[in-house]
């Protein structure tokens, strides 16, 4: 437990100490996870179609949730007089990364589900910092024996993509190598927008998987309550979060932008919402690739979100201040 260092005598300022998610505690032990978060990275990026980069992804998002280490026992948010993740009542733990072997795929992304599924046999929410997005296959078949999942997804791209020159495992295929799995019972893909590597056949399989397919301009007619209303109420819910979904102009740090993409509130009010409406079950965040954004901002914008996310998660939990 992270204690109250403005009363212990100890700043523990952002840019001391070492770089885990939020200065949480490390826990090394993948047979000793004792919390109610654990974050993982996966650096793997092996799978991208064009600009690589998105391995250092977990260690840029790491480096800016420091940003957001708040030394008073949580977050208070004046907007909402809600103080989130208090430190006192919300444990999370940093786990490191799954071990990467370069050039091998399948090992990799076997190296990823076997972290995810300690974390959830230690009862944990599984949230995992990519990486490039077909890290979000070994994320989803991680839950192959638990309850069935709705998976939200916020992207540029639809990531439908089945095979081409035999590739079923790269960035564009996380979405339809779920709709495969027997336990993803639908999807809600948001932001998705103008021309990508899916073609009208990818869109038409999202459909018949049970996909609602949103585009920017369509979240921004319906509003965040309109958006929710089309997502089944009272599932549980896997966020995937491809940092592309924001626009470039905020979010550069990517491997595809494409830009007409979200702003941060539009995400955050949607997010807000799900926590409210169903279960919050893990949350995957991919693509940043930090070379490409020499502000360091894509990061933060990471880094915030899912900060806030989780806030918003564990106070319908009960678990806030």
């Amino acid at each position: 437990m992270t204690e109250n260092t403005y009363e212990t005598g100890r700043l523990n300022l952002p840019f001391v100490g070492h770089c885990t998610f939020g200065k949480q505690p490390a826990c090394l032990d993948w047979d000793a996870i004792d919390a109610d978060i654990a974050v993982l990275g996966a650096p793997f990026d092996m799978g991208t179609q064009y600009r690589a980069g998105a391995r250092f992804g977990p260690r840029s998002i790491r480096e800016a949730s420091t940003l957001f280490s708040f030394g008073h026992g949580g977050a208070y948010d004046f907007e909402d007089d809600v103080t989130y993740l208090p430190t006192d009542k919300v444990r999370m733990v940093d786990i490191g990364d799954a071990d990467m072997i370069h050039t091998d795929t399948i090992q990799s992304h076997d190296n990823i589900e076997f972290a995810v599924r300690k974390i959830l046999q230690a009862g944990a929410l599984p949230v995992v910092l990519g990486g490039d997005h077909s890290v979000h296959i070994p994320c989803i078949r991680a839950f192959g024996d638990q309850a069935p999942v709705h998976i939200i997804h916020v992207d540029a791209h639809l990531d439908f993509v089945d095979e081409r020159h035999g590739v079923r495992y790269g960035h564009g295929n996380p979405l339809r190598r779920a709709s495969e799995m027997v336990h993803v019972t639908g999807f809600t893909q948001l932001g998705i927008r103008n021309v990508s590597s899916s073609n009208r056949d990818d869109y038409e399989a999202a459909r018949a998987a049970g996909s609602t397919i949103l585009s920017v301009r369509d979240v921004r007619r319906l509003g965040a309550q309109g958006v929710l209303a089309l997502v089944p109420e009272g599932s549980r819910y896997y966020l995937t979060i491809d940092i592309d979904g924001f626009d470039p102009s905020i979010a550069p740090g990517t491997g595809t932008p494409s830009h007409g993409g979200f702003l941060y509130y539009e995400v955050l009010e949607i997010m807000q919402g799900l926590a409210k409406r169903g279960a919050v079950v893990g949350m995957d965040l991919v693509e940043v690739a930090p070379d490409y954004d020499h502000t360091g901002s894509t990061a933060f914008l990471a880094a915030q979100l899912l900060m806030n996310v989780l806030g918003y998660v564990f106070h319908e939990k009960g678990l806030s201040g």
